[in-house]
């Protein structure tokens, strides 16, 4: 598949989440490292499911990049992801509704390209033609 424009804008955005999924895993690393945990095993594991999700989106990106349809499918899940964390930021007994428009707003900008994305690779002529 060739790309666009905004599988590559779309790409770099989703590689810039997977760098702060990145910061996120060494943060939780450091946290382990320095006993500022109440679980070691619980500790363990979130930082194992933290690394696997940053692998993802890091495969995402890049194949959001090449312009491959798998990507912008995972990159799309992930999006939706996002925004259920901010909703629920904002909402319950401790809710930041800026920290909530924070994480929500470059999801949103995100998912308008990459369904942009999708609707131009939709109109691309296949391969051959």
């Amino acid at each position: 598949m060739r790309t666009n424009a905004w599988d590559r804008v779309a790409g770099v955005l989703v590689g810039l989440e997977a760098a702060a999924l990145f910061v996120l895993v060494a943060r939780q690393v450091m946290a382990l490292l320095t006993g500022d945990t109440e679980s070691l095993e619980s500790a363990i594991a979130l930082v194992v499911l933290s690394v696997v999700g940053t692998v993802a989106v890091a495969a995402f990106a890049a194949a959001i990049w090449r312009g491959r349809s798998w990507g912008r499918s995972g990159g799309i899940v992930t999006q939706l992801l996002i925004l259920a964390v901010a909703g629920g930021a904002a909402t319950g007994a401790y809710a930041e509704p800026v920290v909530a428009l924070a994480i929500a707003a470059p999801a949103v900008v995100t998912l308008v390209l990459l369904i942009l994305g999708v609707r131009a690779a939709g109109r691309e002529p296949a391969a051959g033609e």
